[in-house]
């Protein structure tokens, strides 16, 4: 009977093993950067920062936008997506071996086996444009009056 255990026991230990959702969680810790650093950022789903730099975890199945905003520039919007990584695909390929179909759902529902792209997400804000009475003032500095 000891054997037995033993067996069950190793059968349980491998297939936790090779979980993904279990070898690397279902969150992902993310970079958010900003040149000039300082902006808001904020995604389509619900995750924020009042300025960046900052660093947030997030759900690994979660793909979102980005809004990165600072007063005297431009908004700039950037996508993140997922993809499967290298270490992610070796953990939902352990399932096959070990953790069986309910293994492989397991790590496909909670997006065990993604990564983000891009990581750290880096935005370069372009400052806002001038007003068209600052830009003829600004011409007319470099031309000799008549």
């Amino acid at each position: 009977m000891i054997r037995g255990n033993a067996v069950a026991a190793a059968l349980v230990a491998v297939s936790l093993g090779a979980c993904g959702s279990i070898t690397r969680g279902t969150t992902e810790r993310m970079a958010f950067l900003s040149e000039p650093p300082g902006a808001q950022m904020v995604t389509t789903k619900g995750y924020a920062c009042p300025a960046t730099p900052c660093s947030l975890e997030v759900d690994r199945s979660d793909e979102f936008d980005v809004t990165f905003t600072k007063p005297g520039y431009q908004p700039q919007m950037i996508p993140v997506r997922t993809k499967v990584a290298g270490t992610g695909a070796a953990g939902f390929a352990g399932n096959i071996l070990a953790g069986g179909v309910i293994g492989m759902g397991v790590d496909a529902a909670t997006g065990a086996a993604m990564d983000h792209t891009p990581n750290p997400v880096n935005a370069t804000l372009v400052p806002d444009a001038l007003p068209s009475a600052q830009r003829e003032r600004h011409r007319r500095k470099g031309k000799p009056e008549v």
